[in-house]
């Protein structure tokens, strides 16, 4: 697994998954519980890599490829 996300992109998956994780606990419709899918980006943004990035052979890092 290569590192595949720039900083700005980490940021954004985080504040995101953080937003779809608050819907969840505090949701009160019956589509909160969607909410717990928030857990997906925050583990991408942790480990800095995104399968979906390596199929479609993307990569938002800034690093230079060897």
């Amino acid at each position: 697994m290569t590192i595949n996300m720039g900083t700005f992109d980490r940021i954004v998956r985080v504040i995101g998954g953080l937003a779809l994780l608050v819907w969840a606990y505090m949701g009160t419709s019956e589509w909160h519980m969607l909410g717990w899918i928030g857990v997906v980006p925050l583990v991408t943004a942790v480990i800095g890599w995104c399968p979906l990035y390596t199929v479609l052979g993307l990569s938002t890092c800034p690093a230079k490829k060897a």
